[in-house]
């Protein structure tokens, strides 16, 4: 499917919190309505960027420290839509995003993991993951190969 509608970048800023990723994600896709994504398109941009931001809300600014802001440039490419995602929380341990394997599933209930399936999920769906922190801040890009041009 060729795209003629060209979508300028735009920018989306929240608190971490309760409802940051609500919010966070209604507006991205808000953002994206004039690309006319398909129901599977907008399903993946949805996925990677819920894990991406829940992993935030958690790990970057925890509970008990104070909440901080998240701030999300999407711009649209003729290679898809490139993502940067940008907070001043806690960096990532060793200072790199989790491998991201496949979680063992084939277990009892009992045992099933509880989580670890975020970074698999980003990795296996988005294309050129970086992260870097600098200045103070984590920075965390990537691409998702939809609305191709």
């Amino acid at each position: 499917m060729t795209r003629t509608t060209f979508l300028p970048a735009f920018h989306i800023s929240v608190v971490s919190g309760r409802f940051a990723v609500r919010q966070a994600l209604a507006q991205l896709l808000d953002g994206l309505k004039p690309l006319a994504l398909d129901v599977e398109e907008a399903g993946t941009v949805e996925l990677v960027m819920a894990e991406a931001l829940n992993n935030i809300v958690e790990h970057a600014y925890p509970e008990t420290d104070t909440a901080g802001h998240i701030n999300i440039t999407c711009a649209h490419q003729s290679d898809g839509l490139h993502l940067t995602v940008v907070d001043s929380g806690r960096a990532m341990p060793d200072g790199q995003t989790p491998i991201g394997t496949a979680a063992d599933v084939d277990v009892d209930l009992c045992d099933m993991p509880e989580g670890g399936f975020g970074w698999f999920l980003i990795k296996d769906l988005a294309k050129d993951v970086t992260y870097q922190r600098q200045e103070a801040q984590n920075q965390l890009r990537l691409r998702l190969a939809v609305a191709l041009s």
